[in-house]
């Protein structure tokens, strides 16, 4: 990959997930609607982007711009639930979305643990 491809890259990366992070905060600033119904609202966008097929066009675009944040998160709980639901049937459905975003989830713990015994953190 030639070093201008590669920077093109990480600016298209840089602004779709920048634009992501100024849909959020203008939702913020603008509504009343709160961080966690954002987040909410993020993560069903995700689901529903998968659901009618246009996430994979999206991701070859955007990459890790649209696949780090939350709506990545959701996309990728609707790709395993409408995977297991196809290969194991209805109940595979409730299954596969745990089973894909495994990794990704526990590796979360497991820093977020890391992270606590480095800071030490204190409740107030």
């Amino acid at each position: 990959m030639q070093a201008w491809q590669m920077i093109g890259t990480y600016a298209i990366v840089f602004a779709s997930g920048g634009a992501l992070c100024a849909i959020a905060e203008l939702l913020i600033v603008r509504t009343k609607l709160t961080p966690a119904r954002i987040l909410v609202i993020f993560l069903i966008a995700g689901i529903i982007l998968e659901g009618v097929g246009v996430y994979d066009y999206i991701y070859k675009i955007c990459q890790a711009g649209v696949a780090v944040p939350i709506v990545g998160f959701g996309a990728a709980l609707a790709k395993g639930s409408i995977e297991m639901a196809r290969s194991v049937g209805f109940l595979g459905a409730f299954a596969g979305g745990l089973v894909r975003t495994a990794y990704g989830i526990g590796a979360a713990i497991v820093m977020s643990y890391i992270v606590t015994l480095v800071f030490s953190p204190r409740t107030k």
